[in-house]
């Protein structure tokens, strides 16, 4: 017969970090023992579920499942499948169901869903047919749904057919054992970092070990630990670790140490920039990355010509770019993106065929470009440096014919060159650039319908569009089309309530909407200020105060339907000739408006 699997996990190969981390989670479970013997419907429960079967190939095209598949799924006592949009526009996935209930009609289906929400997640294949024997039980693995834990424990209990009660009693017991007993682990780890660092220090002919012992333990902690930290919900933990580790980094010599402890050293700094960049502190996160860029840069002059040395350091550099960007030090991130644009056409040079390598340049050419319309008003330069971008998209895109993500990189580029045309008043040129975006997310949508970012970034094509015909004067164009992206932004937002970033965008659209109401009059009748007043309803919602160009917006357009002046000054926006960074509002126009509407007596 061969070997038998517990369940087979179907995916999307765009879902592999996913798949890789609830296979690990469900393969090294240990059930409790009182349940360890009970009769479940594949025989008695053992103490672990493995083996558990995942396909790690990426399937080429063809007609039918490979034979080392289908063999998979007529072994496996239950199929477990990931949803996201990605898995419901699978053709794969869709087979793998099908032929699952056609090898096994009897075995249950479980549905993990880590993305969308079930209309768009789920596979077709499985609502298919009127007479499927059992109604697949799913979980709900997102943050604001069951979230990890719980969703993995409602998988387990359906694998074995037991009440998820008994699970999840004996997870609390052992999550309570487990942050005991880490959290002291963490805290002698600690005192045992500093102990080896003072040693270090004092004992010049130790130094050589405790460097080692010290620098192992801190790849202990930050990566071992930090895994087990984060099971237990005590990353605040690593917060202490990290500033620790960075003062013992800080005071090294980078020329005296060897390769292996540089290499260990651009790793574990880049692993805690990126534990402070999640928990929100910018400024240690960017103490952690220019230390990282300082190890790297120090790897990188030992090898100059090392493609993969090149290619680190130029991820330390964005890092440290990225990161003095939102803190808004605009002059360091210029400098840092420079840097990294310049560490990726080296590698173009050492390998121009590398589809790779002209990604990489590519994207650092648009940074810059972001930088140079957005927070340096050089609508010209910005523009020079996206088209730039785009060739090197293009060039990419014939060496890998028909590569999803790079039309879409190519047409998220024509979108930033109308930005570019729009802030230099060139609004004919600017709607030809999104006309051409236009064109290559419609055929995006024809190929990929299933695929909702794709939906979305066409609305804000067409936002965008709007707002060009918004500045150059043809009002009552962009209020049509300003009040269809209202609808299909209330739309979207309706469908994912929980995302304040579509939320945003509903609001956003409402405020150009009514700009665009209250524009086609010089004094604008009741009517058109009772729709702009309820178009600004929104203004005092959670979600517009979270935005700070909203906030501010809502302030501008408030005051002209009430017929005063703004609250606020030019200077608060910090945005003075430039187009704010997010929503492309010009607040200096706003604030030129002398056609302020006064309140009807």
């Amino acid at each position: 017969m061969g070997q038998e699997y517990h369940a087979f996990i179907s995916y999307s190969h765009r879902d592999e970090a996913a798949a890789k981390w609830l296979h690990k989670k469900l393969e090294t479970y240990r059930f409790p023992s009182r349940l360890v013997g009970r009769q479940a419907p594949f025989g008695p429960i053992p103490r672990t579920l493995a083996p558990i079967f995942r396909d790690r190939e990426e399937l080429a095209a063809g007609p039918s499942l490979p034979e080392k598949v289908q063999h998979a799924l007529a072994m496996s006592h239950a199929l477990l499948v990931i949803c996201s949009p990605d898995a419901a526009s699978s053709s794969w996935v869709n087979r793998e169901i099908e032929e699952f209930r056609a090898l096994r009609p009897d075995l249950p289906i479980l549905l993990a869903l880590i993305e969308g929400s079930p209309d768009t997640a789920f596979p077709p294949a499985i609502t298919a047919g009127a007479d499927v024997p059992h109604e697949p039980l799913a979980a709900d693995l997102r943050p604001e749904g069951d979230g990890r834990r719980l969703g993995l424990l409602k998988l387990l209990a359906g694998l074995v057919n037991v009440p998820l009660g008994e699970l999840v009693q004996r997870d609390a017991q052992r999550k309570m054992r487990r942050v005991m007993a880490v959290t002291g682990v963490a805290l002698l780890a600690v005192a045992i970092l500093s102990t080896a660092t003072i040693m270090a220090i004092q004992a010049r002919y130790e130094a050589e070990r405790q460097r080692a012992s010290a620098e192992g333990l801190i790849e202990f902690m930050l990566t071992d630990l930090r895994e087990r930290l984060e099971g237990v919900g005590r990353l605040d933990i690593l917060s202490t670790v990290n500033r620790r580790a960075l003062s013992y980094y800080k005071q090294q010599d980078l020329d005296a140490l060897p390769t292996e402890s540089l290499e260990r050293r651009a790793r574990t700094l880049l692993a805690m920039g990126e534990d402070d960049e999640q928990r929100g502190d910018l400024t240690r996160a960017l103490a952690q990355f220019e230390e990282a860029a300082r190890t790297t840069k120090s790897l990188l002059d030992q090898q100059p010509d090392d493609p993969h040395r090149i290619y680190t350091h130029a991820q330390s550099e964005f890092w440290v770019g990225l990161i003095a960007w939102r803190k808004q030090q605009i002059d360091a991130a210029q400098k840092a993106f420079e840097r990294y644009e310049e560490l990726a056409y080296k590698l173009i040079g050492k390998d121009p065929a590398n589809p790779d390598w002209l990604m990489e340049a590519g994207y650092a050419a648009s940074n810059m470009a972001t930088l140079l319309l957005r927070d340096r008003g050089d609508a010209i330069a910005a523009e020079k440096r996206f088209r730039a971008s785009q060739r090197l998209f293009e060039k990419a895109l014939r060496l890998k014919p028909g590569d999803e993500s790079i039309r879409w990189d190519i047409s998220d580029s024509h979108g930033w060159i109308a930005d570019s045309y729009r802030a230099q008043k060139r609004y004919a040129d600017a709607l030809a650039e999104r006309k051409r975006q236009k064109e290559i997310l419609s055929g995006l949508i024809a190929d990929y319908p299933r695929n909702v970012r794709y939906r979305r970034d066409e609305l804000a094509s067409d936002f965008g569009r709007a707002l060009i015909e918004l500045d150059s004067g043809a009002n009552a164009q962009a209020e049509d089309h300003l009040r269809d992206a209202y609808r299909r932004a209330a739309e979207l937002a309706a469908q994912d309530r929980a995302n304040e970033k579509l939320e945003q965008q509903r609001i956003a659209a409402g405020l150009f909407l009514a700009k665009a109401i209250l524009g086609n009059y010089s004094s604008p009748p009741a009517v058109a200020r009772q729709e702009g007043r309820s178009l600004l309803a929104d203004c005092s919602t959670n979600a517009a105060r979270g935005d700070a160009e909203i906030s501010q917006f809502c302030e501008f357009l408030t005051a002209r339907v009430e017929g005063r002046k703004p609250a606020i000054q030019l200077s608060d926006t910090a945005m003075k000739r430039r187009l704010s960074p997010r929503w492309g509002i010009d607040f200096a126009a706003e604030l030129r408006n002398d056609d302020i509407s006064r309140k009807e007596p």
